[in-house]
């Protein structure tokens, strides 16, 4: 897209809104992961205890909070996103049909050029954001998550689904 360059790899925004939305505000409640935070994670189960045991630090070096942590689609536990979303503009996907620009202000009001946030959020990845209890309570048997759906509740903890859109591009002057 003109104006745009194109990332080397991608971005992904932690969103939070009206799936038939094309505009909004609560974009300073959104995150945004530099790094696929997939690769980085730590299994449900097995690897997680061993977290536990390492004083919550993951191999990847990111720290566990047992008060605000994260979980995607295949029962990996994520170091969060960075909070908020810099105000800017992103080259943004769902990797479907819908490549556009999202507009985020620094007053948290956010807008995509074309399509809605549905239209832009790949529904394969799942992420949300649990508080209290202990990923250690999950059931495993409610990974992987259908894309689309919601992610599961766990024992013990409070939920906040995310979309997850892809990041390809940022505007040409800003560095990367």
């Amino acid at each position: 897209m003109a104006g745009f360059r194109r990332l080397n790899s991608i971005q992904f925004i932690a969103a939070l809104g009206d799936p038939a939305a094309r505009s909004g505000v609560g974009a300073a409640s959104w995150g945004l992961w530099p790094i696929d935070p997939g690769p980085r994670g730590v299994r449900l189960g097995n690897a997680f205890t061993a977290l536990e045991a390492a004083g919550g630090k993951a191999r990847a070096g990111w720290k566990f909070n047992p008060q605000n942590w994260w979980v995607e689609e295949n029962g990996l536990v994520m170091e969060p996103p960075d909070f908020p979303l810099k105000a800017g503009k992103y080259l943004v996907t769902g990797d479907r049909e819908v490549t556009t620009v999202l507009t985020v202000g620094s007053d948290g009001k956010w807008a995509l050029d074309e399509g809605t946030l549905h239209d832009v959020t790949h529904l394969p990845c799942r992420a949300a954001r649990y508080r209290g209890g202990s990923p250690a309570q999950a059931t495993l048997s409610d990974f992987p998550v259908t894309p689309g759906a919601a992610m599961p509740a766990i024992a013990g903890s409070e939920k906040q689904d995310y979309a997850v859109l892809f990041v390809v591009g940022l505007p040409a002057k800003e560095e990367m």
